[in-house]
């Protein structure tokens, strides 16, 4: 799908906004189908990876509470703007809600006027799978066939399958705390096509895994995984810890993995980076590839992916879905601007409206 610049995307009637439902979003996963919108997504954000240098970066604006955490997360290509609204509240689970919901929208910026608004609590889980795979593509071991998920909650699914479709996985093995969550993600894969092994620890999930997934959800510094978990060769996708006092993996992972960041301004606060002292080597994702720094070396090394969720994947998904429903009936149009003939006379409109 070539990508097309929000300016050649503006509707004829540029009051209305195209509008991406919750309902219209799943159609539209369905409509392009799972795994091929996981590569698709993944091939926007390695695009924009590309791009790096040109994008506006700032660590994302949180708000922190004793519940959770609310955060914007905004970028710009010059030509483009976008951000995402996002929560995270790990207690919400208990009270029968998501943990993470958003939403997100993408302005021209020529005219400064919005092009598209969506829902992105479905989007965020293709994109954090699309993102993880990507990374894995180029750091994970050649041959990959086996992954441990640990944590089983809302985006095993989806980071199962990117693996499939981008690492080319043939086995899962499912491990929460929770046995409920591992029998709802094995559930939710049977008939994918992968092997689904549900465990009762971790350390028989990892048993065997050439990829480790950590994905859970307590706002806490866990050890999910502990040092002598941890053998040479694998690589580890680490995506739970996503805000301050939030880590997965015992520090002495983190200190002889070779560790892969995003944005590190933001992974010093969010991630894995956050227990480590300020000199701890890393290396940034977008430098592998492109092809101004080594990934993987040798089939020894432990490759460290301390992914936290970048504003820039989320402007990639935000594109996607900008060029994705073009030509369908995927989208509302919302009537979100006020558009009077005259633009110096908006009271002259509102006088207008009456009766």
């Amino acid at each position: 799908m070539k990508p097309l610049r929000p300016s050649e995307l503006m509707p004829s009637d540029k009051a209305l906004v195209p509008f991406v439902s919750v309902d219209n979003m799943m159609q539209l996963i369905h409509h392009i189908g799972v795994e091929p919108m996981l590569r698709d997504l993944a091939a926007y954000i390695e695009d924009d990876f590309r791009r790096w240098e040109l994008f506006d970066k700032t660590p994302r604006v949180a708000s922190h509470s004793d519940v959770g955490v609310i955060e914007l997360m905004p970028t710009s290509d010059g030509e483009a703007y976008g951000f995402k609204y996002v929560n995270g509240h790990p207690k919400n689970t208990r009270e029968g809600l998501q943990t993470v919901t958003a939403f997100g929208l993408l302005a021209d910026v020529y005219t400064g006027y919005p092009v598209l608004l969506t829902e992105m609590t479905m989007l965020t889980a293709m994109r954090t799978a699309a993102t993880s795979a990507m990374a894995a593509k180029y750091l994970a071991p050649k041959g990959a066939t086996t992954m441990a998920m640990i944590g089983n909650g809302a985006q095993a699914e989806f980071q199962s399958l990117a693996m499939k479709a981008l690492v080319g996985i043939k086995t899962v093995k499912l491990y929460d705390i929770d046995p409920k969550a591992t029998a709802k993600a094995a559930r939710n894969l049977a008939g994918s096509g992968l092997t689904v092994i549900s465990c009762t620890s971790a350390e028989e999930a990892i048993e065997g895994a050439q990829i480790l997934t950590t994905c859970t959800a307590d706002k806490a510094n866990a050890t999910i995984l502990t040092d002598n978990m941890v053998g040479a060769g694998v690589h580890i996708n680490a995506i739970g810890g996503d805000c301050p006092g939030k880590t997965e993996l015992h520090p002495g992972i983190v200190a002889r993995a070779d560790m892969f960041v995003e944005y590190p301004e933001q992974t010093r606060i969010e991630g894995e980076l956050q227990q480590m002292p300020a000199d701890h080597p890393f290396t940034e994702l977008w430098k592998v590839i492109t092809g101004t720094a080594q990934g993987r070396r040798d089939a020894r090394q432990v490759t460290l992916f301390d992914s936290v969720g970048f504003a820039i994947e989320d402007f990639s998904a935000l594109r996607y879905v900008r060029d994705a429903i073009r030509g369908t009936d995927l989208y509302a149009d919302l009537d979100l601007l006020a558009d009077p003939d005259d633009p110096r006379d908006l009271f002259g409109m509102l006088q207008r409206s009456k009766g």
